[in-house]
């Protein structure tokens, strides 16, 4: 599906809670105000190098939060939890070494980062997240377990050591409390939402939208079918946060029927207008879908109960289910192919896609992913790699249709490479039902386009 640029970095952060942004936001200012703190004792006792380092921190923190803002939650977060460790560790060895008077504290930080760091792998889960979580946790027991004295420690007064270490404890602590509050309250989120999905399939709160689907004049020739979710205690919920925990929670095979039938119905109802018979309907099947042992079952279930035409039926699928059972999936689409559906490969190009597989898998249809559309008209080097997109599709004998067209200069390069079908906002923004039928009644009173001759 196509999104404009300026909301691609906001779906993004949208797979984070509202609690979850303010946790990292206000964490990192509270890290930087610790470092500003102690960058401005240490200059007044003229430890300059130790000015440094808590400088650093500082800076840091500042930089997470900017990136925070910006919207950047994922590097930014990895970056600085990484940076922040280091920090603490220079501190730990070279500030911070236990006496008989105060004992080594700054340590403490590293469970706040640790615990922030499981706050972001909840959202999205990833082998670098959980190393700095690893490292995280041993650089404590480390630091809590032994002296680890070195010979460049900074040797302090009994006065600036006993304030440093309550003032290190009281914040530390202080941050680590917050970031499990901000865990529970993530844990009872997702435990409410995953309640309000349940509620919502049971109430019929989902919503389909249309997005157009055009040829090379520019005339609808079809639609996406999308989900939306406008719960009456959320509001309108982003596919992006709902869609995951449906998968986590086993919905989405219930919901993906839904979504089936309810498209297959509006198929029928096209295909009784002459206006609209010749449309084609694409609807995304996820991975539990496909793979479902009474998928193929409930596919011509829902044709016969619906009535609608197989032949302008498309299902998608992404490449990353490709990866599964590459056999039984072969089988599966096949199946599929031979009641008449159209099976289309979504967001090719980003995922595993290869000719040693794209040539024996049963895909009529691919769809060029919008982030190579986007590229196509910023370098000779784009264009030529969405150019070689198009060709091997059609040497393929694939139509190829190229999604997130947001201008004219991309419609016109991708027109003239060799691309025949387009989707995006410059077309069209997904839109009610009603509406898309009014769009389609306005079209068949113009005049009929002038062909417009594909490339090669």
């Amino acid at each position: 599906m196509a999104n404009p640029k300026k909301q691609s970095a906001m779906a993004h952060t949208s797979q984070y809670s509202t609690r979850m942004v303010v946790a990292y936001k206000y964490g990192s200012l509270v890290f930087a105000g610790i470092g500003l703190v102690w960058a401005v004792v240490f200059a007044v006792m003229g430890w300059w190098w130790m000015v440094a380092i808590e400088t650093a921190a500082f800076v840091t923190a500042i930089a997470i939060h900017l990136l925070i803002l910006r919207n950047h939650l994922t590097f930014g977060i990895l970056a600085g939890q990484a940076a922040l460790m280091m920090i603490v560790i220079f501190i730990g060895l070279l500030l911070d070494v236990p006496t008989a008077e105060a004992p080594r504290v700054s340590h403490i930080y590293m469970l706040a980062i640790a615990a922030m760091g499981y706050l972001n792998y909840q959202r999205e889960k990833s082998r670098a997240q959980l190393a700095l979580i690893g490292l995280c946790l041993i650089a404590f027991v480390a630091l809590a377990s032994a002296p680890l004295a070195t010979p460049f420690a900074v040797q302090m007064t009994d006065m600036v050591r006993s304030i440093g270490s309550w003032t290190n404890a009281i914040m530390a602590t202080t941050i680590l409390v917050f970031c499990i509050h901000a865990m529970q309250a993530e844990f009872v989120r997702q435990d409410t939402l995953s309640h309000d999905l349940v509620t919502a399939l049971w109430n019929d709160e989902f919503d389909l939208v249309y997005q157009p689907q055009v040829d090379l004049s520019q005339s609808t020739i079809g639609a996406e079918a999308l989900l939306r979710w406008n719960s009456p205690k959320r509001g309108v919920v982003s596919p992006v946060e709902f869609i995951p925990q449906a998968e986590k929670l086993g919905l989405m095979v219930a919901i993906g029927g839904w979504v089936l039938e309810k498209g297959c119905f509006t198929l029928a109802e096209w295909g009784k207008h002459p206006d609209l018979r010749h449309m084609s309907l694409s609807i995304n099947v996820s991975a539990s879908q496909l793979m479902h042992d009474d998928f193929e079952e409930l596919v011509r279930e829902t044709l016969d109960k619906t009535g609608a035409d197989p032949q302008r039926l498309i299902l998608e699928l992404t490449e990353s289910m490709l990866v599964t059972d590459m056999d039984l999936v072969i089988a599966k689409l096949d199946r599929l192919h031979k009641l008449g559906i159209t099976n289309a490969l979504d967001d090719f190009g980003t995922g595993f896609s290869s000719l040693s597989y794209l040539r024996h898998l049963p895909f009529q249809q691919i769809k060029i992913d919008k982030s190579f559309v986007r590229d196509s008209v910023k370098s000779e080097r784009g264009a030529s790699f969405v150019k070689n997109i198009v060709h091997i599709g059609r040497d393929l004998g694939h139509t190829v249709l190229a999604e997130g067209v947001e201008t004219i200069e991309q419609h016109a390069l991708l027109a003239h490479v060799g691309s025949v079908q387009f989707q995006g906002y410059l077309y069209g923004r997904p839109m009610a039902l009603d509406d898309f039928q009014q769009r389609m009644e306005n079209e068949a009173k113009r005049p009929a386009p002038k062909l417009v001759r594909a490339g090669r």
